[in-house]
C-alpha cells in the first residue's frame, strides 16, 4: 500500500512539473522550481563575469546589446500572444559579450546570456549574431537547463533537493549548473545540450529572429560556416548536436513556418 502512495505521489509530482515547450508544444517535466535555478546559477554567472570581464563599449558591444534586446523583445511577445509568458515571469534579459576567442555563446535561466568574441568573425553582421542569440534565448525560455540539470543531479547527488544540495554540496551543486550550461567550454556553442534540445532551440530562435525583423534564410549559412569551423565532423550518434545535413534540413524544413512571422519577406 505505502508503495503504491508512493508511486501515485511521484506520478503527481511529474504531472504538476509537466509543461509544453513554446513553439514546439513538446511535453517536458522539470523537477526543479525554475526560480530556484535562476537563484542558485546566478552564483556560477556572476563567478564567470567576475574571471572574464565584459567588454563595455565598442561597436561589437553595442551590436550584442541591440541585437540581445530585439530578440528577447520578440521572444516575449511571441510569448504574450500564446499566454506563455509566465516562462520568463523572472526573468531579466542581459547580454554581456566577453573577449575570448572560442567561438562560443550560452543562455543561464533568467535570461542571462553570454556571447564569446570569437564567435563574432563566424556571425559576420548582425543577422549572423541574431541566429546564435535567438538560439540562445530560445534554450533559457525552454528550459533545456532545467531538463539538464534535473537529470544530472538525479545522477550525481541522488535526487535531492536543489536548496538542500545548494546548502549542503554547494561545489557539486556549481560544477553541475555549469557544465549544463556550458561555462567554460570552449568547443563551439551550446555543447551540453542534446539533440533534442539543440533541434527546438532552432526553431524556436528562427521564429523570435524573424519576429526582431532579421531574415531566417541566414540561419543555415550560419550553420555551415560554423559547421566548417568545427574541423572534423562526429558522427551524429555520438554527438550531442545534430549532424551538419541534419540540421540544414531541419532549419529548410521549418523555414515556411519561421517566414510567416517575418515582415521583411
Amino acid at each position: 500500500m505505502r508503495s503504491l502512495f508512493l508511486l501515485a505521489l511521484v506520478g503527481i509530482m511529474i504531472f504538476s512539473s509537466c509543461t509544453k515547450v513554446p513553439v514546439t508544444g513538446r511535453r517536458q517535466v522539470n523537477l526543479l522550481p525554475e526560480s530556484a535555478l535562476i537563484s542558485t546559477s546566478l552564483t556560477s554567472y556572476q563567478e564567470f563575469l567576475k574571471d572574464n570581464k565584459p567588454i563595455r563599449s565598442g561597436r561589437d558591444y553595442d551590436m550584442v546589446k541591440r541585437v540581445g534586446g530585439k530578440i528577447a523583445a520578440a521572444a516575449n511577445d511571441y510569448l504574450r500572444q500564446h499566454k506563455q509568458l509566465k516562462r520568463v515571469k523572472n526573468f531579466k534579459w542581459e547580454f554581456n559579450l566577453v573577449g575570448e576567442d572560442a567561438a562560443n555563446a550560452w543562455a543561464m535561466p533568467g535570461g542571462k546570456v553570454v556571447v564569446y568574441k570569437g564567435i563574432l568573425p563566424i556571425t559576420k553582421d548582425e543577422t549572423g549574431l541574431a541566429v546564435v542569440l535567438g538560439h540562445e534565448v530560445a534554450h533559457a525560455i525552454a528550459r533545456h537547463g532545467n531538463e539538464r540539470v534535473s537529470q544530472q543531479m538525479g545522477l550525481t547527488l541522488g535526487g535531492i533537493g536543489l536548496s538542500v544540495a545548494a546548502s549542503n554540496k554547494p561545489q557539486e551543486t556549481q560544477d553541475i549548473i555549469n557544465a549544463a550550461y556550458g561555462l567554460g567550454t570552449s568547443a563551439g556553442v551550446l555543447l551540453p545540450f542534446s539533440r533534442k534540445h539543440e533541434s527546438e532551440a532552432d526553431k524556436m530562435g528562427l521564429i523570435f529572429m524573424a519576429m526582431a525583423g532579421y531574415n531566417p534564410r541566414e540561419a543555415a549559412a550560419f550553420w555551415t560556416r560554423m559547421n566548417q569551423k568545427g574541423g572534423a565532423n562526429v558522427p551524429e550518434l555520438l554527438s550531442t548536436h545534430p549532424s551538419h545535413g541534419t540540421r540544414i534540413k531541419d532549419i529548410n524544413d521549418f523555414l515556411p513556418t519561421a517566414l510567416q512571422y517575418y515582415k521583411g519577406k
